[in-house]
């Protein structure tokens, strides 16, 4: 197995799926993806946050971008962790406080994923 699949299948199984963009960052330019790895890693895992609350808090920020399927994907991450319902509701409320009705809009796939 090549370097970038095991770098995949290793993100893949932290967030609970494999996000095809990075199939193809791995064909494309492999360096960039262990680079993308590296700070992956630190926000999939647990530090002075817990990993579920960098989740949450990179949800919020796409969220803000108004990135549809980036919402998705950090919904995933954050669900994988084990957020709850209820702090993703609050969550959803920082994004509505910081980025209005466009930041909730771009969450409506992600909280498809909730219910």
């Amino acid at each position: 197995m090549s370097e970038h699949k095991k770098i995949i299948e290793n993100i893949g199984k932290k967030i609970g799926f494999e996000p095809e963009v990075l199939h193809t960052i791995g064909e494309l330019d492999p360096e960039f993806l262990q680079a993308y790895h590296k700070c992956d890693k630190k926000m999939l895992s647990d530090g002075a946050l817990p990993a579920k609350m960098k989740a949450l808090m990179g949800l919020a920020v796409v969220a803000s971008q108004r990135c549809e399927a980036c919402t998705v994907s950090q919904m995933r991450n954050a669900l994988n962790q084990g957020a709850t319902k209820e702090e993703i509701m609050e969550t959803m409320e920082v994004i509505f406080l910081t980025s209005g009705a466009p930041g909730i809009a771009a969450c409506r796939d992600a909280l498809k994923l909730v219910k």
